[in-house]
């Protein structure tokens, strides 16, 4: 057994189930220090594992990385998305109107502006919301962080329509804004537009953007490589996405046949992609239309 991803994977449902790590141990039996060594790799027992099992609700052969994984919250998707990107070597992003990874310290900016907006609005339960949004921007820049850091390259396949709807409805489309900070997202959705724009164009080494020629897919996913493995991540979840986002499942799974079948995807999709300066002038056409 992988102790290593037992305890990422660990730490993922973890945050996704809401309990905090002294819950966890109490129920278990076992110290806030012994679930933290778990984490981090030690050796665990499968009658622990079990019983962790349970508690996370999940099943114990997902929690030992055998299958698929599943995550129905932003946050625990996100963690084992930070974990699996650490040790990748290229990201193949299909699909969305950004690159998360990629974006701009402002793209953070007002993310948090929205979330604190949703936390103050949220009455009795303005501490818990204000609670799962740092916990889910944390996770978020630790990802941009450790990106800075190690330099993947990476592969994004834009489409113009979602991009046209980011353009329209700006970050976070789907929460209850004041008209000036829907205004502001708006704005910051314009502002990344024009990088991606300005990326497309320069080329820089590591980083290759394309759009989509025609029509829209059916799902976002990403192919994650390493030097040791191929992961395949199919999201639901929009790199705007609140905590407490729409109803979804996202998958994460290591099988070689759902790996190469996005791959086959992958390849024909970048092969028919508009790129550099006639994909940038696509992207600013779009510009041009939403600013009116």
């Amino acid at each position: 057994m992988r102790f290593n991803e037992i305890g990422q994977q660990l730490r993922a449902y973890r945050m996704e189930s809401g309990l905090k790590a002294e819950e966890i141990s109490a129920r278990l039996g076992v110290s806030r220090a012994a679930l933290y060594r778990y984490e981090k790799g030690e050796v665990i027992k499968l009658d622990t594992v079990n019983r962790l099992a349970e508690l996370l609700k999940i099943s114990p052969l997902t929690l030992l990385g055998i299958g698929v994984e599943y995550y129905a919250k932003p946050i625990g998707y996100a963690e084992r998305l930070r974990q699996v990107e650490e040790a990748a070597d290229q990201i193949l992003q299909v699909f969305g109107p950004v690159c998360y990874l990629i974006t701009s310290e402002r793209f953070d900016s007002m993310l948090g502006q929205v979330f604190e907006e949703m936390a103050e609005a949220a009455g009795a339960e303005k501490p818990l919301a204000r609670a799962a949004s740092e916990q889910l921007l944390t996770v978020m820049l630790a990802r941009k962080r450790m990106y800075a850091l190690r330099k993947p390259s990476i592969i994004s396949i834009l489409t113009l329509g979602t991009l046209e709807k980011f353009l329209t409805d700006g970050l976070c489309p789907y929460a209850p804004l004041s008209d000036s900070t829907r205004a502001q997202a708006r704005e910051t959705a314009l502002q990344e537009a024009e990088l991606i724009a300005n990326l497309m164009e320069s080329e820089p080494i590591g980083l290759q953007l394309g759009l989509m020629a025609q029509g829209e897919p059916n799902g976002p996913f990403t192919l994650l490589r390493s030097r040791e493995r191929a992961t395949l991540a199919i999201n639901p979840f929009a790199a705007d996405s609140l905590p407490a986002a729409q109803p979804g499942v996202a998958m994460i799974t290591n099988a070689e046949d759902a790996v190469a079948a996005h791959q086959r995807v992958a390849e024909q999709t970048w092969r028919e992609a508009v790129k550099g300066g006639v994909a940038a002038a696509r992207v600013r056409a779009l510009i041009k239309g939403v600013r009116g």
